[in-house]
C-alpha cells in the first residue's frame, strides 16, 4: 500500500496502546508501567480531526476515545495478530503500545502455590510487532515508532528508526518521575533520519498534536515522491 494523502485529506491512522500482559498462571502475569496515555491521547486527537482511526490497544485504565475503531488486545501475540489483520487499511501507523518482549515459555492452568524460596521462570521472546510491519508484513505507509529508554536515548531512538524501518521514532526517558510511564507530560525526541528535533516539555495531549502534525506532513510529502 502506498500513501494517497494529500495536504488536508483524511487518513486511515493506525494506533497502537498502551501495555501487554503476559500470564504466569490463571492469577499472575506479566507487565511494564505504561498507562496508554500516549497512545490514547493520539487517538482521541486523530479523531477529532476528523480521520479514520483504528485503535489497537493492551488493558488501561483509560476510557475508549469517541470515533475509534477500538480493537482490545491482552497479549503481545494477540496485539501483533490484530496489527497483521488491520495494518493494510492505515495510510499512517503509528506505534506508541509498550509490548512485552518476551512472555513465560510454560503457563500452567492452576495457580502456581508457594512452597520452595525461590521460583525460576523461563522466557521465550515474543513476536516484534514493530519488526514485522515493513519486512513481514508488507506495509509501505508512514511508520512511527516510540523509544521508551533510560540511557543513550537518541542514540538507541536512532538505532530503532534504522533497524524497523521507521519514518520518525518519538523518543522519551521513562528513568524520570516527571515524564514518560503514567503521567500526563512527557518530554520527547523526535528523530527524523536526517534530522533530530526537541519540543519542550508539554502535556501528552498537546504533543499528541505535535507528533500527527509530523506524521501527515510525512504522509503528504512521500505522496508526491
Amino acid at each position: 500500500m502506498t500513501s494517497q494523502l494529500m495536504p488536508g485529506d483524511q487518513s486511515t491512522i493506525l494506533i497502537t496502546a498502551g501495555p501487554t500482559r503476559e500470564a504466569i498462571d490463571p492469577v499472575r502475569y506479566l507487565t511494564n508501567r505504561s498507562s496508554g496515555k500516549m497512545g490514547y491521547a493520539l487517538a482521541s486527537t486523530a479523531a477529532e480531526q476528523g480521520h479514520r482511526v483504528i485503535l489497537i490497544s493492551g488493558p488501561t485504565q483509560l476510557d475508549v476515545p469517541d470515533r475509534v475503531d477500538y480493537i482490545p488486545v491482552e497479549t503481545a501475540e494477540e496485539m501483533y495478530q490484530a496489527v497483521e489483520h488491520h495494518i493494510g487499511k492505515a495510510n499512517i501507523a503509528i506505534f506508541a503500545a509498550a509490548v512485552a518482549d518476551y512472555r513465560p515459555a510454560v503457563v500452567p492452568e492452576q495457580k502456581i502455590k508457594k512452597s520452595a524460596e525461590s521460583m525460576t521462570i523461563e522466557l521465550v521472546r515474543n513476536p516484534d510487532v514493530l519488526g514485522s510491519v515493513r519486512n513481514t508484513f508488507g506495509y509501505k505507509g508512514i511508520l512511527v515508532g516510540f523509544a521508551a529508554e533510560t540511557e543513550n536515548v537518541e542514540t538507541n531512538a536512532r538505532e530503532k528508526l534504522t533497524s524497523k524501518g521507521c519514518d520518525l521514532v518519538v523518543a522519551n526517558d521513562v528513568s524520570r518521575k516527571d515524564i514518560g510511564f503514567d503521567v500526563n507530560e512527557n518530554e520527547i525526541l523526535l528523530v527524523f533520519p536526517n534530522t533530530t528535533e526537541t519540543p519542550p516539555k508539554d502535556s501528552k495531549q498537546h504533543l499528541a498534536h505535535v507528533i500527527l502534525d509530523h506524521a501527515l506532513e510525512l504522509a503528504a510529502v512521500g505522496n508526491t515522491d
